[in-house]
């Protein structure tokens, strides 16, 4: 009787082992029902906190509530689970691009207890952001728990980030879409449905714990052609203020980083200048959901201009929540600001041209959420969806097409990485499946090596030198000082050429004569697509490498090219 395969080994399971899709769909169902879980915890907690908190909104000392909680939440990241503020998506994406989709299990709680503590006490920031690293590391813990491979991993964070948004959005579709264009960066089929199925958990999850109710509802909006020729102007207005808040947010850290104080005490001070802002701008504190209803139902009374001026309001507020210490995303923030760009928008043009027939506002308010997500995460579809299933509305597709594409196309024009990808790709950690980055970045030189050299010394005669070039297969020679054994330079075939037919020069010329010190050189711990782009710019075929001023061989373009295509075989079928 054959032995019993332990639960922990489902990838060796029979019925797996050929085709692991069935495995990966079920896998799917679990990550995508914990994720869930995690996204209906942090809500509800939400709600609590920010219930209770609100009674105490109206006392002179209200400013420091978004400060404590700040405090709170740093102490928490820093002295407690030692991780860093923020909001995690660029770690999950990193993680992803070079560890295999491989994160901490304590990821999987610490983002939303310390949002938790950011959001609740008024922070503006958002817990769409927090939720997905939950969900990304509760799948790639349930992986390792059960043995998966590299690329059942990376598919499990898939489903994990996809469960989160979909549960806390009441939005499947947005949610895998999110997943493969803005946490995988690539479509498959070996990919899409599990993460489909991980969605369709988590939204269910959100149905049964919360009731299936949109998450903005309003009224039918009847879209006349002037309305949509005026959304390429929301669209460039979106796309600038998205810029706008993308700088702030990554001028904030620089600013914070001055001063000479533990991170919990710039995270206070970033919470109080939030406090301070939020007793003029209500809006700005916390998520700021009930505002956007607010806009979106076309009954919030402030003017023009303390719309315009909240606008700028919030985008500062979630620069000092997130940018000195707090902890949270951008989704809500980017919800509020998009849809306060689009009141501004929509009254301007009122006041402009008042005799024309326009939509009512909160339409304009949807059209502008659309913009400010496409926008900073230069992800068009995922905010199409997004809106469209948040407000229920399909009506409102034509210039949700057009706000979200030309958004996106304009803050790539400028910016060409989005926010969550800016910092990756200025430090080259970001490497999408099927690039070259990708694929060299599991190769090393070591493994790449020539080791076939045959090494010369600078005092060896033309004469016995010919005679080792005679029963070698390589053009280049590498030189060695005979007493230390450095690395002196290289001798190419090409260098002797003049000498070959003049046998009197034999013995008259010694490789000293001869030597090329001045050849390019790489170390074993250089990165290959840097070696790569050298032998491209030199016009170069080989290299020599040294380690410690020694030499210990080659690396030549074609054995690299040849490796590259085997690589890209393993990671395209794998």
């Amino acid at each position: 009787m054959g032995r019993m395969i332990p639960l922990r080994y489902p990838g060796k399971w029979s019925i797996f082992r050929l085709d692991d899709r069935m495995l990966l769909i079920l896998m799917g169902i679990i990550v995508g029902t914990c994720s869930g879980l995690a996204a209906v915890a942090l809500s509800r907690s939400l709600i609590v906190l920010l219930e209770w908190t609100h009674a105490y909104r109206y006392y002179w000392w209200a400013f420091s509530l978004p400060a404590g909680g700040a405090m709170l939440s740093s102490l928490f990241m820093n002295k407690i689970v030692k991780e860093g503020a923020g909001h995690g998506v660029p770690e999950v994406i990193y993680s992803v691009s070079r560890y295999g989709g491989l994160l901490r299990f304590r990821s999987s709680f610490s983002r939303l207890i310390s949002s938790c503590l950011t959001i609740g006490s008024g922070g503006s920031a958002g817990p769409e952001a927090p939720v997905v690293m939950s969900g990304a590391a509760i799948g790639s813990n349930i992986a390792t728990f059960f043995s998966l491979n590299e690329r059942q991993r990376i598919t499990l964070v898939g489903c994990g980030a996809a469960g989160a948004i979909s549960s806390i959005f009441n939005a499947p579709i947005a949610g895998m879409v999110f997943t493969v264009e803005v946490i995988l960066g690539e479509w498959t089929a070996l990919n899409i449905i599990p993460i489909a199925i991980a969605s369709v958990a988590g939204t269910e999850i959100s149905r049964v714990l919360q009731g299936n109710n949109i998450v903005f509802d309003h009224r039918e909006f009847d879209i006349g052609f002037p309305d949509t020729l005026a959304s390429f102007g929301l669209a460039v207005l979106c796309a600038f203020t998205a810029i706008l808040l993308t700088h702030a947010l990554r001028a904030m850290p620089r600013h914070s980083a001055r001063l000479p104080m533990p991170v919990w005490i710039r995270a206070a001070i970033g919470g109080a200048v939030v406090g301070v802002i939020g007793s003029f701008f209500p809006v700005v504190l916390g998520e700021g959901y009930h505002s956007i209803q607010e806009m979106i139902d076309g009954i919030y009374t402030p003017g023009f201009v303390l719309v315009a001026v909240g606008m700028l309001a919030k985008v500062a507020a979630t620069s000092f929540t997130l940018g000195w210490g707090g902890s949270g995303g951008i989704f809500a923030p980017a919800l509020v600001i998009g849809s306060l760009a689009g009141l501004t928008f929509h009254r301007g043009l009122a006041f402009v041209w008042p005799s024309v027939a326009w939509v009512n506002e909160g339409c304009f308010a949807l059209l502008g959420m659309a913009g400010l997500i496409s926008g900073m995460l230069q992800a068009p579809l995922t905010a199409i969806f997004l809106i469209i299933e948040i407000t229920g509305d399909y009506g409102v597709i034509l210039p949700l097409i057009i706000v979200s594409t030309i958004s996106s196309t304009v803050c790539q024009y400028i910016e060409p990485a989005s926010f969550y990808l800016k910092e990756l790709v200025d430090k080259g950690q970001l490497l999408r499946p099927g690039t070259d980055g990708r694929v060299l970045s599991d190769l090393s030189i070591q493994e790449l090596l020539e080791k076939d050299c045959i090494s010369v010394t600078p005092d060896m005669l033309l004469r016995d030198f010919i005679e080792i070039v005679k029963r070698s297969r390589r053009n280049h020679f590498p030189v060695e000082d005979p007493v230390s054994g450095d690395y002196l330079g290289m001798v190419h075939l090409d260098d002797i050429r003049p000498y070959l037919f003049n046998p009197g020069m034999y013995d008259a010329v010694v490789l000293e004569q001869i030597l090329d010190r001045d050849v390019e050189v790489v170390s074993l711990d250089e990165d290959l697509t840097e070696v790569l782009q050298l032998m491209d710019e030199k016009h170069l075929f080989s290299l020599p490498v040294i380690s410690n001023k020694r030499f210990i061989g080659m690396i030549s373009k074609a054995t690299l090219l040849d490796r590259y295509r085997q690589e890209l075989r393993v990671q395209t079928c794998r």
